[in-house]
């Protein structure tokens, strides 16, 4: 393994610290408009192990967070009927910026501006480790699923469709 690069702290690990959750660092060479098929690339990890986190909104415009596979989509309309919404979409990158505090690509679930509750696909939670982002693009955490339930009370949902 190549020497350990030194990230600066983000929220997301400021978050993480002060709640005493460990985590490992994964940071790689970011690429513009790369997504999850770039940070599993570089990271040498499944795509399915690396969580997005989509900053998305209601038909009030109530931001939620939703955490999905990598190589998944999130299905609105299920999405929408599992939270009791009439619908759900995803927020500009501007508006979702404006909520978390992150650039989009660097967005994590860890330390936002606004809390916000956070969905997190059911599936994601019997993975052995995820890869989410850690508050910067090109820098991902190693973290264990459970972290998303104990530290942001994420609810499980189900609405992945296949990429």
């Amino acid at each position: 393994m190549a020497k350990k690069e030194h990230v600066s702290e983000t929220p997301a690990t400021q978050f993480l610290k002060k709640k005493g959750i460990s985590y490992s660092e994964h940071p790689y060479a970011y690429e513009e408009h790369g997504g999850t098929a770039v940070s599993s690339r570089e990271l040498g990890v499944d795509e399915h192990s690396v969580i997005k986190t989509l900053v998305m909104q209601d038909e009030a415009a109530k931001p939620l967070i939703v955490l999905m596979h990598g190589d998944c989509k999130v299905s609105t309309k299920n999405l929408a009927r599992q939270t009791a919404r009439k619908s759900i979409e995803p927020c500009k990158p501007e508006v979702a910026q404006k909520h978390s505090g992150y650039l989009v690509g660097g967005t994590s679930p860890f330390g936002t501006k606004k809390i916000m509750p956070v969905y997190v696909e059911e599936s994601i939670l019997s993975l052995p480790r995820i890869y989410i982002n850690g508050g910067r693009r090109g820098y991902l955490i190693g973290i264990a699923p459970q972290i998303l339930i104990d530290a942001l009370s994420a609810q499980a949902v189900r609405c992945a469709l296949e990429e």
